[in-house]
C-alpha cells in the first residue's frame, strides 16, 4: 500500500533519531546533515512535498537565499522592459517580450545569463551584468 503524502509526513513523528537519519540517506542519496532530529524532520518533510508537488522554483530558491545573506538584491525583469549595456564600444538592448521571452540579436534566450555570455564571452551573472542585482549596504 501506497502512503499519501500527508501519511508519510505523519509517520516522521514516530521516527528514532537513527531511521530519520537512513530515511534521509534512502530519499536523497545524500549525506545526512548534522542537524538535530526535529530540523532533520522538518527537511525530510520538505523533501517529500517537493518529490510530489515540485520544488521551488529557481528564482523563488535565489531570492530566499539573498534574502537569508541580505548581500544583494535581484529586480525581477517585467514584460516590456528594455535592458541596454554597452560592451566593447557596442549598445546591447535586451527585451523582455509581454510573453516574457528574452530577445537579443532576433534571437530568443532562455536566460539573461546566456545573453551576457554570448555578448563577452565569459560567464557572467545574467541580472548583474545587465544592473539588476545590486549589492546592499552593509
Amino acid at each position: 500500500m501506497v502512503m499519501t503524502v500527508e501519511e508519510q509526513i505523519a509517520r516522521l513523528t514516530t521516527l528514532s533519531s537513527a531511521d530519520l537519519r537512513e530515511a534521509w540517506a534512502r530519499l536523497t542519496a545524500s549525506p545526512v546533515p548534522r542537524i538535530s532530529p526535529s530540523l532533520l524532520r522538518l527537511a525530510l518533510a520538505y523533501e517529500i512535498q517537493a518529490r510530489a508537488f515540485g520544488a521551488l522554483s529557481r528564482e523563488t530558491t535565489r531570492k530566499l537565499d539573498q534574502l537569508a545573506t541580505a548581500k544583494t538584491k535581484t529586480s525581477a525583469v517585467s514584460p516590456g522592459m528594455r535592458l541596454v549595456r554597452e560592451w566593447g564600444g557596442k549598445a546591447h538592448v535586451v527585451t523582455i517580450g509581454e510573453d516574457k521571452v528574452i530577445r537579443w540579436n532576433e534571437r530568443e534566450w532562455q536566460s539573461l545569463s546566456e545573453v551576457a555570455r554570448e555578448i563577452t564571452g565569459t560567464r557572467w551573472s545574467g541580472p548583474a551584468f545587465f544592473g539588476l542585482k545590486r549589492k546592499l549596504a552593509a
